[in-house]
């Protein structure tokens, strides 16, 4: 496809755009949250299972020695709507992710402030079945739209082709986004890691939507790629904040919503194969714990046991940023040469 110098520029614009509005934003965001001091709570038991976390206490125990304010989501979520319904809105392209980014982030402020003013234990924050529901809702009514009003039920397969599978969307729909959901704020326990992922990810997606001509969806992912830059350069090693799970709820959804307009689903495990890593070492940590009674990791996620080995923190997050730049090159050119009907 022949690109319009005219598409290329916009692109940019809303990009720096959304990364000069996000760094403008951040200094306000810092000021509330260290006089009001929204400071992180380190939990010693798991939001999960409700067990004891000794390992992820004692490996992040330094990080929590000083004020470590949370809730840096609420950045990126100001500045990706301000842009999107400003600059970029469109109800084909934009609409569904941007009501999704959001609603999915207000379930995450709403988290982060009840872990704010909760004590450093389990009962910090909203429960983890109610937050799977909240965001289940929110998935499920983007499935539905999808489906009734903008009429998708093709899902493309790379080099095998197109299969129409009518009301089963609704479901893989919802299933990709809360999955995706998870997976991100699952990532988010290292200083800069699911920023840099995130910005990987969404420019992967920005170029896919591009080749496709989906100039809005690209646009809003150009939008994300400024937000996530600028919350990365104040969260790389040693962060000064933390996204929470407004910021890794919001941006996590988004990521799905952006994979189904795109028609790529069999390519966000690609693109996003860090994140896929990440949840799936929790989930088989859970497993076998509950099944077998042993762990397979010395802490989940894989992050926390390469902690726990003795690798760095900043060791980790670089090689993880790698793998998610390789992995991003691979999906662009798996999901360009392969692409979808839209």
């Amino acid at each position: 496809m022949q690109f319009q110098s005219s598409d290329i520029i916009r692109i940019l614009v809303l990009t720096v755009t959304s990364f000069l509005l996000a760094m403008a934003f951040t200094p306000i965001y810092t000021h509330f949250a260290f006089k009001y001091k929204w400071w992180k709570k380190a939990r010693t038991h798991s939001s999960t299972s409700g067990e004891a976390t000794p390992i992820v206490h004692s490996l992040q125990a330094a990080k929590h020695a000083r004020d470590f304010p949370t809730m840096a989501g609420i950045v990126a979520i100001a500045t990706v709507v301000i842009v999107t319904l400003i600059l970029n809105l469109s109800r084909n392209q934009t609409w569904l992710p941007l009501f999704a980014f959001f609603g999915a982030g207000m379930v995450g402020l709403v988290d982060d402030y009840l872990n704010i003013r909760g004590s450093s234990n389990r009962a910090g924050g909203l429960r983890s079945g109610l937050k799977f529901m909240l965001i289940l809702g929110i998935a499920v009514i983007g499935a539905l739209y999808f489906y009734f009003k903008l009429d998708y039920s093709m899902l493309h397969v790379p080099a095998v082709g197109d299969f129409n599978i009518g009301f089963f969307y609704i479901p893989l729909f919802a299933l990709v986004v809360i999955s995706t959901a998870n997976a991100v704020n699952i990532t988010d326990g290292l200083d800069g890691l699911a920023g840099g992922l995130l910005s990987l990810a969404f420019g992967a997606f920005a170029v896919i939507a591009m080749v496709q001509g989906n100039y809005g969806i690209a646009g809003f992912c150009a939008a994300m790629i400024g937000a996530t830059l600028a919350y990365t350069w104040f969260n790389i090693f040693p962060a000064r904040f933390l996204m929470g799970d407004s910021g890794a709820f919001a941006l996590g959804t988004a990521l799905g919503v952006v994979a189904m307009l795109t028609d790529s689903v069999f390519v966000l495990p690609i693109i996003g194969i860090v994140f896929v890593v990440e949840a799936g070492s929790s989930l088989i940590q859970i497993f076998s714990k509950k099944f077998f009674k042993r762990k397979i990791f010395l802490s989940a996620p894989v992050h926390h046991h390469l902690q726990a080995i003795g690798w760095p923190e900043t060791k980790i997050t670089m090689r993880f940023w790698v793998i998610g730049a390789v992995a991003a090159v691979l999906g662009i050119v798996i999901g360009i040469m392969g692409g979808g009907v839209r």
